[in-house]
């Protein structure tokens, strides 16, 4: 494996171990730490593009000048700079984290009949805590899973209960907040009991930061027999923040995960790893996703779907928007084991390069080693369709304008399968800030 030590100008990699040593004495699961920095270690620190996965995401210029992974002293977050960030949704309960730490008075929790909240240092005594902490298929083999489990701080338990209804949708609101160049790697367990059914929408902004940041967030979630959960990824971060996000989750029979991620940030890095096991027979799993990508920035989705079972369907969509001089990146793969017979899969990624500079490397995937399967995937990449650009402007419409309408119906068919209309209003509005100016320019 290739490492790190050479590539980065900067003392952040070489005082890991010194780190680890200070940040994790007398801190809890020290087993559980001690083996994933040893793992870490033995897949060769932070990957560089010579790791596969990593080909056209190369890290290392966002690692090589952050200096350190300890937290600052917590500052008081008031109502007003929590409005002023515009994430703010009505109706529902609202979750505050500030680095990874629960902020209790700015939080509105669900009644406890229905939900479980606690801060992850909070809840290990809980029983689904010790039943799926650090248990999802595929952790190992994340370079950057590997250092959140050595080097995470706090971070948010939530679980349904069995056959409870959480009636709201849990708002959870990531806030960061720096002096200095900072590694922070929060943490979180979700979890859908039984019969259970939960909402989840995740926001983040920064307060009063001072220098780069680098998010490296892990997120397990664990849907129980027909249960069903819906995780909104609303990614919105300023230019101070890049963020790597490893969402794990594992399925058992007939429970429905949907997840929807929405890319619409000023950072500069954004990075997701979405691995969905459908480990019982009859589940069902819906991803979506879209992107917009602009200036410099580069946007990295991976994705895997791993069918274990017979009788499952999987269903993926994502959809891009590229612009300036920006790099957009797809990996979706989907596994079909050998006993995963009557798998329907399909997958779909499509791209609107709307700037000659801006590039997307997209690798739709599929591996079947059963025979009695209905699986599909594709890609496609390419610009505003002249043809429907004179039929508008035929009947009227000006050019730009035109191009605005045809761009926002490429986009807006992933947020017509939003479930929760604030979120969609509100992702549409982001959404188009960034389209009005790509098509106007």
């Amino acid at each position: 494996m290739t490492t790190i030590a050479s590539n980065i100008s900067s003392s952040l990699y070489d005082t890991l171990p010194d780190q680890f040593s200070t940040l994790n004495a007398g801190a809890q699961w020290p087993e559980a730490r001690k083996e994933a920095f040893a793992r870490f270690q033995a897949l060769g620190g932070f990957p560089t593009v010579k790791v596969e996965d990593w080909k056209y995401t190369n890290v290392i210029p966002f690692f090589r000048n952050l200096q350190t992974l300890q937290l600052p002293a917590p500052i008081a977050v008031t109502e007003a700079q929590l409005e002023a960030t515009g994430l703010l949704l009505p109706d529902v309960y609202r979750i505050v984290l500030l680095n990874g730490e629960l902020q209790p008075q700015l939080s509105e929790l669900p009644p406890a009949k229905q939900a479980t909240v606690l801060k992850m240092s909070d809840a290990a005594a809980e029983p689904a805590f010790k039943a799926h902490f650090n248990n999802s298929k595929k952790l190992a083999e994340h370079h950057f899973a590997q250092l959140n489990t050595a080097f995470f701080t706090n971070g948010l338990f939530i679980e349904a209960k069995a056959k409870a209804q959480v009636e709201k949708p849990l708002h959870v609101i990531h806030l960061y907040h720096n002096t200095n160049s900072l590694l922070v790697n929060p943490r979180h367990l979700w979890v859908a009991q039984e019969g259970a059914g939960i909402q989840i929408i995740e926001s983040a902004a920064g307060i009063d930061q001072n220098g780069a940041m680098v998010v490296n967030s892990v997120i397990e979630a664990v849907t129980a027999e027909r249960s069903q959960m819906s995780h909104y990824q609303v990614q919105t971060g300023g230019s101070q923040l890049r963020s790597i996000n490893q969402t794990l989750v594992q399925q058992h029979g007939k429970s429905l995960y949907n997840n929807y991620t929405f890319t619409l940030s000023e950072s500069e890095l954004v990075r997701n790893n979405l691995n969905v096991s459908l480990d019982d027979e009859r589940t069902e799993t819906h991803l979506y996703g879209f992107y917009i990508a602009t200036g410099g920035q580069l946007v990295d989705n991976h994705t895997s779907v791993d069918h274990r079972m017979p009788n499952c369907e999987s269903n993926e969509l994502y959809r891009g928007v590229l612009m300036d001089k920006a790099t957009g990146v797809f990996n979706g793969k989907i596994f079909v084991h050998e006993d995963a017979q009557k798998t329907n899969a399909f997958q779909q990624n499509n791209n609107l390069v709307i700037s000659p500079e801006a590039n997307i490397y997209t690798k739709p995937q599929l591996e079947i080693f059963a025979d009695d399967v209905k699986c599909s995937h594709g890609t496609t990449i390419g610009q505003v369709s002249e043809e429907a650009l004179f039929y508008l402007k035929a009947r009227g419409i000006g050019d730009a304008m035109a191009r605005s309408m045809l761009v926002k119906a490429f986009a807006f068919d992933i947020t017509a399968q939003v479930k929760i209309p604030a979120v969609r209003k509100q992702v549409e509005q982001v959404a188009t800030r960034y389209l009005s100016a790509a098509v106007n320019n």
